[in-house]
Parts: C-alpha cells; structure tokens; sequence
C-alpha cells in the first residue's frame, strides 16, 4: 500500500450557490491533503462554489450544458470529444450557470433517471470520458463520490479500475422525493440498484444511517458514520459578548425556500415580538435565494414589512467575512428545517461562533445538540413552541452566554476539519489498507 493514498473525490457542483455539500467536500479535500494524502477534488455538473480556497480541480466532468444537450438531443453523444470537452469548459458552464437553472427534483426527473443509469443512458459518452481520466491520469486508489445521485459511473469505475468506491450520503433522499412520477419510482429503483454495488456509505448521524440503509435498501453495515467539520481558523478568536441590553436578535443562514423552513421562522418572530421583553426583537435573514424561490420568499418578506416593518433586514448571499460578521451580529440562529436535515452545517457555524442555536427535534439536530450541548430543541412545524424557545433564550441573557460558551468549546473539539479528515481517511483504510499518513 501507499504511504500517500490517491484519493478521487467526485463531488455535484450547485449551479453557482453556496452548495453545503460541495463547501462541505471542498474542506474534506483540503485537511486531507494537508494530512499527506493526495486528493483530487473532480467537479461534476458545474464548477463548486465554496467560502474557502478551492481545492478542485480546474476542469468539470458531466458538465451540465453536456449532460442537458444529450438528455434532449441524444446523438450529440457521439460528437468528437473535442467539442463535448469545450461543452465542458468551466468558464462556459459558469456563465450558463449565472443566467439562474433550476435544479429541484421537479424538473429534472427524466435526466435524473438517464444518469443513475450510467452507461446504459443518454450521458454514456460522459461516462467514458470520467472513467478513461480516472484511469489515464488520477489512478486513483480509492473513489469517493458525494452522492448516490451521480453514481451511475459506479459500475465502469469498478470494472476499469477495480478500486473501493464508496458514497457520501448527504440528503440524496431529499432530491429524490422530490422528483414526479413516474421518475421517482424509476430513479429510486435505479439508486437501490447502484447501493448494492457500492462499497460503503458515509454520513453523518446515526439518524441517517439507520433512515438510508431502510430507503435504499442497503445493509446498514456498509454505513460508517463520521463527524462534519469546519476549518476553524477563522473561528479561533474569543467572540465578544454580545450586549445584555441591545435589541435581542435572531439569525437564519440557510437557502431560502420552503423546505429550509423560513416561513416558520417569519410566523414565530411576529409571535415573539408580541411577548414581554422580546417588543422590540429583530430577524436577520442571509442565504441563497434561487429564482424558483424568490416568490416564497419575497411573501415572506412582504408579511414582515406589514407587521413587523424595521425589523428585518435581508442581508443576500455571504461571502465568508460577510458569513462570520453576520455570526457575530446575532443572539441566536434556528433554521427550523421542515424536512429531516442530514447535516446541519449552519449549526456547527453558529456555534464555532457562540452563537446558541433552537432547532426542531428530528433529523441530526437531537444528535449535534447532544455532542454539542449548544441549543435547543423544539417540535418540528409549531411556530408557536418555536417563539416560546426562543423568547426562553432572549430574555436569559446568562442561559444564552452559557449555551453559545458549551456548544463552541465542543465544536472547536470534536468538529474540526482535522477531526473529519482523520475519521474519514479510517473508514478510507478500512477498504485499503493501512497508510502512513503525514501529520495524522
């Protein structure tokens, strides 16, 4: 075996949004490379975007002009390669990306199911060209892909380069529930029949291992649950403590749109402020807004200027220094998810700032309030148990202090990004070998 294990991480781009996932990727990357290992981070569909260096390579694989063009004109497959490689250029790609796609389930139902299908579907000549650089130029021993969602490569990669490949499951069921019939059966059976062949999981939370193995019908021995991780470079300075007296504050730094829950949010900050001492409480809102979602949320904030006007501000899509002053500006964050969240980074990031956070009672969150001890939990979809809890934390300065003091000590502990790389790059030997890592 290798000192220095070559790693092939695939990873979905998000059409040019923050993509927790992919930012999520890009930090694994960037701590395993540091840690001695040699990764390569392959962008699919389009270019990542992420709020820290990034690590990936300056090309794209299933490019998503590429994937769209021979989903609806399949003979464009067998173009020269030449031309589908300019097709997948990623200057091209981020200018398509920046005119707003739509990448929900609901639309993308029949192209879902053609690239589950790999090489038995329309992108076939996409799968050729990821597996011939695979085995020209990575030689990877070990192939790491984000989701199930792009793993109709799985097969080839196995027969050309008959290396482990295993599959991070980071909300993969969410994209697939979305779908309409009759592509949510199709892709599903499609994504149980990739599960039988992949070499193992990963996640993040005994929740979502256990939720998983039942959907896609998989063993639950082949999930291996890891911790998420944040670079905490940026994180390391003490927080100054917010003031007892100020307007009390409450923060959401999510996507904008239904299933995030800001409309639950909006219903228990309007009940909030009806309560004593909390009068005058504000919201602050930050996250991606797709242009799908835009009429959501521009009801939401149109309710807002009608019962609570001065009080919110709506402060776009934040850079990394944006994202850290906008922690730091609030007293507490809840992003009250309506679907059973797998991962829940903007809760590590609240609380790597001291930020407590108030969240609802499914998904990871009981799992990361208990390793953390940072928050509160809540019943998921009741606004009214929501502004209870928070009203709790906003009148209780001293509570709130102590809450934001555990859950960052904890993170700063147990939730590094060298914490994750290590117990990653262990489930790694698991299927390899045993490497000599550098620093680990």
């Amino acid at each position: 075996m290798p000192d220095q294990p070559r790693i092939a991480y695939l990873t979905a781009g998000g059409a040019g949004m923050f993509c927790g996932s992919c930012m999520r990727d890009n930090t694994l990357a960037a701590q395993l490379i540091r840690l001695g290992c040699d990764v390569q981070l392959v962008p699919l569909y389009t270019p990542i975007r992420t709020d820290e260096e990034d690590v990936s390579v300056d090309r794209v694989f299933f490019g998503g002009v590429n994937v769209y063009l021979q989903q609806k004109v399949p003979w464009l497959g067998r173009l020269p390669g030449f031309v589908l490689g300019w097709l997948d250029h990623p200057w091209l790609i981020r200018r398509v990306s920046s005119w707003g796609i739509e990448t929900s389930g609901r639309q993308l139902g029949g192209l879902a199911v053609s690239v589950l299908k790999g090489e038995q579907g329309n992108q076939r000549a996409e799968v050729e060209r990821l597996i011939d650089w695979l085995a020209g130029d990575a030689r990877p021993h070990l192939v790491n892909l984000s989701n199930i969602l792009i793993g109709g490569c799985v097969p080839a990669i196995q027969r050309r380069l008959n290396v482990p490949v295993l599959v991070t499951l980071q909300g993969d069921d969410l994209f697939l529930e979305d779908l309409v019939q009759p592509y949510k059966d199709q892709a599903l059976a499609e994504a149980r029949r990739l599960a039988g062949l992949v070499d193992g999981f990963l996640v993040f939370s005994r929740y979502y291992a256990q939720f998983m193995s039942e959907y896609l019908q998989a063993p639950i021995e082949k999930f291996h649950i890891v911790p998420m991780g944040l670079a905490l470079g940026d994180y390391r300075h003490e927080p100054a403590p917010r003031p007892a007296d100020g307007p009390p504050t409450i923060g959401y730094l999510a996507r904008l749109c239904p299933a995030k829950g800001l409309h639950l949010l909006v219903e228990a900050f309007l009940l909030l402020r009806k309560m004593p001492g909390t009068q005058e409480a504000r919201l602050r809102v930050a996250g991606w807004l797709s242009t799908a979602d835009k009429p959501y949320a521009d009801e939401q904030f149109a309710r807002l200027a009608r019962e609570a006007a001065g009080s919110f501000d709506y402060a776009g899509v934040l850079e990394r220094p944006g994202k850290l002053e906008f922690l730091r500006s609030i007293d507490v964050l809840s992003v009250p998810t309506v679907y059973r969240e797998p991962k829940g980074i903007f809760v590590l990031e609240a609380l790597a700032s001291g930020v407590p956070v108030v969240q609802p009672d499914h998904g990871a969150f009981p799992e990361l309030l208990a390793a953390t001890g940072g928050g509160r939990l809540v019943r998921p979809g009741d606004p009214a148990h929501l502004a209870e809890s928070l009203h709790e934390l906003l009148t209780d300065h001293a509570q709130r202090t102590e809450l934001g003091h555990v859950g960052r000590r904890r993170v700063h502990a147990d939730f590094s990004a060298e914490k994750m790389a290590l117990a990653t790059l262990e489930v790694y030997r698991n299927f390899s070998g045993q490497w000599s890592v550098v620093g680990g």
